[in-house]
């Protein structure tokens, strides 16, 4: 009876651990590699930002665990606040691994929200912890939920505690694999795209439409800028279009040049949009710039909400063209969509201040009028750049009525119809010269199929084709079409990026370090059975042998 005991109970004890390694839904993958996509790293006006480390060697653990020293911290978006991340920096984690949902649109819209707020306050500044982002598979959302799992058992009594690390917890340690140091871009060039819609006549006084093209967010492989700036590109386009026709006939050609301009660099102190400036002021002997310019509109974010904001440098002067404009457009939302909330927001350039707000300051520091028109009150809103900004964020009727108020308000000015109706009797934009819903969609989903980080712009063959196809649509519609590529300065670049934003990652499955010690129990019990019985053979021999002979009997 004694080695019957002392044998069933190792048997069960191997048996309970043969469970735990084969209960796994990793059943047949020991090991696991994918992809993951390194928080932003880059310098800009001296001031360094995003995350400055990418080797990772650690187990993983959820953020609820009290101590995250030393171990990698894995979180979906639900669980990423600033305050959990604040805390792993704190505990001098290893690395931070985000999983992002490959269905943007299946998370809600407050999650959404939480999210971009703490993914902006991350990329205030520099960190040397790790911090990567992925794509949610199978694979790694069982890691995830093992994590979380061994996570709430910390709350279980310390039997099970111990019972379960011993024989049925399972943990994954995370490694980077590549040792090489992170260097430094600074030969990354920036192209701006411009084009000419010509006016009826000599002198004419020019109007510039701009946007940036550029795309921001945690990781620059996974940021797609769809509201911030795809919406402002997509109405620029349509605008193109549009305009083009009511050009291509002398007798339908205003008295203005409508200059139409998409930057790059809009994410990083819209140096696309500096570097043009300089190009045509400073530097090129005949330039539209140069002449009379009634007002600069930057289009920045306008695919959401019913709110339209004109930010401005300062406020325009009554009989100035910029205010006539501005009435124009106050008028066209007042007739025709009373419910959109229209306001004037002034802030002024701090001159102290190494970056700018809005693309349209770029142009006051030149003394050239403009103003850009956003749904966003805030140049520093959590929305202008997040990896969560996809076409899922895009409300496509208030991006076409957005686009249709732009339009009205356009043609009103340049043809002086404020005489001739109200905006509500005089509508140009429809029928044949109506915002088309297809196009427009097309348009959204083109320039969303790729991420349009600066830095992987002129890197990646995709991308770089991304830039060639908008060079190609303004050939297609609008006149005097140039692109500009500006190189920086090597010795002093105005930005630089860094390399190795996207790793692969090796993912193991390994017991923890207690379910070593009960193994080596269990196999030392196993022994000393094995021992115990052949140095009692004989005894055992006899005691069997007359067990037997008396149940003979």
């Amino acid at each position: 009876m004694l080695l019957k005991e002392p044998g069933l109970a190792a048997v069960v004890l191997l048996l309970l651990c043969v469970q735990g390694l084969h209960g796994s839904a990793l059943l047949a993958v020991s090991s696991y590699e994918f992809t993951a996509y390194r928080m932003q790293q880059y310098n800009l006006s001296q001031q360094k930002h995003g995350c400055r480390g990418a080797i990772v060697v650690a187990e993983a653990r959820a953020a609820e665990e009290p101590v995250l020293t030393r171990r990698c911290v894995v979180m979906k978006v639900s669980d990423f606040t600033t305050e959990r991340y604040l805390e792993a920096q704190r505990q001098n984690a290893a690395a931070v691994l985000i999983l992002l949902p490959r269905n943007m649109s299946s998370i809600p819209h407050d999650i959404v929200q939480s999210f971009m707020v703490s993914e902006s306050e991350t990329l205030l500044t520099e960190t040397l912890m790790p911090v990567y982002v992925a794509l949610e598979d199978e694979q790694l959302l069982y890691m995830y939920e093992e994590v979380k799992q061994a996570a709430a058992t910390r709350t279980s009594s310390i039997v099970i505690r111990v019972l379960r690390s011993m024989i049925t917890a399972t943990a994954f340690q995370i490694l980077v694999s590549n040792t090489a140091p992170i260097k430094p871009i600074t030969d990354t060039s920036i192209s701006t795209l411009e084009g000419v819609l010509p006016g009826a006549g000599e002198d004419v006084p020019t109007i510039v439409i701009t946007a940036h093209y550029d795309s921001y967010g945690l990781a620059p492989w996974l940021s797609h800028g769809a509201d911030s700036n795809g919406s402002g590109v997509t109405i620029l386009l349509e605008l193109a279009r549009l305009f083009q026709i009511l050009y291509s006939s002398s007798s339908t050609r205003p008295q203005y040049n409508l200059m139409f301009s998409l930057t790059g660099g809009g994410k990083y102190n819209f140096l696309g949009t500096k570097r043009w400036i300089e190009e045509n002021l400073d530097h090129a002997e005949s330039s539209l710039l140069h002449d009379n310019v009634a007002f600069v509109l930057c289009l920045d974010t306008l695919a959401n909400a019913d709110e339209l904001h004109m930010h401005v440098s300062r406020p325009p002067k009554p009989d100035t063209p910029m205010h006539a404009f501005m009435q124009l457009l106050e008028e066209v939302v007042s007739s025709r969509f009373p419910w959109v909330k229209l306001g004037l927001v002034h802030k002024k350039i701090n001159l102290v201040e190494s970056t700018v707000a809005w693309e349209h300051e770029r142009y006051s520091l030149r003394r050239i009028p403009g103003f850009t028109l956003s749904h966003l009150d805030d140049s520093k809103s959590e929305q202008r750049g997040s990896v969560l900004d996809t076409m899922s964020q895009v409300d496509f009727r208030k991006m076409k009525r957005n686009g249709i108020i732009i339009a009205e308000a356009l043609a009103q000015y340049m043809y002086n119809l404020s005489d001739k109706g109200s905006p509500k009797d005089v509508q140009i934009f429809k029928g044949p010269l109506d915002f088309q819903d297809a196009r427009m969609s097309s348009l959204m989903s083109f320039l969303t199929s790729v991420p349009r980080a600066t830095q992987l712009l002129d890197k990646e063959p995709s991308h770089v084709s991304l830039v060639n196809s908008l060079e190609h649509e303004f050939k297609r519609y609008l006149q005097q079409v140039h692109r500009h590529n500006f190189r920086q300065d090597r010795r002093d670049p105005d930005i630089t990026f860094f390399d190795q934003m996207d790793q692969p990652i090796v993912m193991y499955r390994v017991k923890p370090a207690a379910f070593d010690l009960f193994l080596g129990g269990c196999i030392a019990a196993y022994l000393g059975i094995v021992y115990f019985a052949i140095q009692n053979f004989e005894y055992l021999y006899i005691k069997l042998k007359s067990t037997m002979k008396s149940k003979g009997q």
